[in-house]
């Protein structure tokens, strides 16, 4: 029998009526303003060569490491959804047989925030009109792939009918960004920028590093042989950044300690690590350099400096050596930030040329560290919830604990943080709708007033994310 799903339009507001009701009329106030999506990790090709998503494996499940992880969770091996190897060993490539695993295991994604945003998907934007199960995915495989092969689902035609302003994705320091290039040149309206992250030239001892090195030399023009031409080399893709667009940096580092090393010693390190010679601490202390380094070039240049702390990247071995990085194994550990950003904000936290998002995996430090750094420090602002905390719950607790000492305007709106196109304007949805209900609680209790709640909620949606990133 065909199971019936449609959305609630009261989904997710709390079930007390008065609050209910002001929740509604709020979240409709806002939930027709356009996207900006700052901070993202589409692929800039999508929109460059405009061509069909090949099929709903493709575009939905292969991509989304929020999905793949909990298959993986119940045993279920990634090479049998259909997951590229490193070394290009064989994987399943029965697209339709990889999405019959995903609807017979849907049920595993009920009460996750991944579980919200493809239902949603599903419903409005390829009009699924009944639930996916082992049972109905091969018909809505078939749906999903006929829409798929018309023009109104083309990346551009589905950036525009999702009302998206701007899109920003993440390219590596030796990108050549011709994907965007492609797109300015071909008059289509679309805003998409790119964000300048610099972790692969960063990270002393991470894979790979010295063909990255080699990378920035051939792009940017400038032989790397030591750390001052390292830093000409980032100074110059950031200006040719900022060029195509760009109004962002990004740095993910597992501690967000940052110290200035002289001139000297920083070469030093770097020229053990062109000999292959770099320890870990060597790369710790290379990278705590770096965030006070890249922090004096966005006060120089005006890119917004993003940092990702707190995360364990890759702790999965197997899955790294075999998958490569990205891959759902990334994991919170307990961070720090009033003394790790101590010597970074006392040298730059003061000048308003400077806009620093910090974003974290470790809730404890939003009301005893986060809140009271960004409630003093003009330069520091706080990213939303990131990653696991990206979730009705993780949302609410994140607003409740930064609020009453950083208030809104310290924080900077939503991103999406996606790699899943058409889940876009799903988690926007959501975001809008949990911060409504947050808000129609306040009112309630006479917190604020209503005209407070309408224009927090304007800001929470769109106004904070333009203005936090210069968009």
């Amino acid at each position: 029998m065909i199971q019936k799903w449609t959305l609630n339009p009261n989904r997710f507001f709390d079930p007390d009526p008065e609050i209910r009701k002001i929740a509604a009329e709020l979240y409709n106030d806002i939930k027709g303003l356009p996207i900006i999506s700052p901070h993202g990790h589409c692929d800039p090709k999508w929109f460059a060569e405009n061509q069909p998503f090949p099929d709903p494996t493709v575009l939905i499940l292969i991509p989304d490491h929020y999905i793949f992880r909990m298959l993986y969770s119940q045993s279920i091996n990634l090479e049998s959804l259909g997951i590229p190897t490193r070394d290009g060993m064989s994987i399943e490539t029965d697209h339709r047989k990889i999405w019959q695993i995903f609807g017979e295991q849907y049920y595993l994604f009920a009460g996750t925030p991944t579980g919200c945003w493809s239902t949603h998907e599903l419903i409005e934007v390829f009009d699924i009109k009944e639930k996916l199960n082992g049972e109905s995915a091969g018909r809505i495989y078939d749906q999903i792939s006929e829409k798929l092969s018309s023009p109104e689902f083309l990346p551009r035609s589905l950036f525009d009918r999702f009302d998206i302003e701007v899109l920003t994705t993440t390219d590596g320091a030796e990108d050549t960004l011709e994907h965007h290039e492609k797109i300015k040149s071909s008059g289509w309206k679309g805003r998409i920028v790119p964000c300048f992250r610099p972790d692969a030239v960063v990270n002393l001892t991470s894979r790979g590093w010295k063909d990255h090195i080699h990378k920035l030399s051939g792009v940017s023009g400038i032989d790397i042989i030591d750390y001052f031409r390292f830093i000409q080399a980032l100074e110059n893709r950031r200006a040719f950044f900022k060029k195509m667009g760009a109004v962002s940096t990004d740095q993910g580092v597992e501690s967000p300690y940052a110290h200035e090393l002289s001139p000297a010693e920083a070469d030093s390190l770097f020229q053990r690590a062109l000999k292959g010679r770099a320890t870990q601490q060597d790369a710790d202390r290379f990278t705590a350099h770096m965030l006070m380094e890249m922090a004096r070039m966005s006060v120089e240049d005006g890119l917004v400096m993003q940092i990702h702390p707190g995360s364990f990247r890759n702790h999965n071995q197997f899955i790294f050596e075999r998958f490569g990085p990205d891959k759902g194994c990334d994991i919170p550990v307990r961070t720090e930030f009033t003394r790790n950003l101590h010597e970074l904000l006392n040298k730059y936290g003061n000048d308003t040329r400077l806009t620093c998002i910090v974003f974290t995996l470790d809730e404890s430090t939003y009301s005893r560290e986060l809140a009271p750094l960004a409630g003093h420090y003009p330069a520091l602002k706080l990213g939303p919830p990131w990653w696991f905390h990206d979730s009705i719950e993780g949302m609410t607790r994140f607003r409740e604990s930064v609020t009453e000492t950083a208030g809104i305007y310290n924080t900077v709106g939503f991103n999406d943080d996606t790699r899943s196109f058409p889940s876009i304007p799903a988690r926007h949805d959501l975001s809008r709708r949990i911060d409504s209900n947050w808000l129609a609680r306040m009112v309630a209790r006479h917190i604020i007033d209503m005209e407070d709640a309408l224009r927090m909620s304007h800001a929470l949606a769109y106004d904070l994310a333009k203005k936090g990133y210069k968009l």
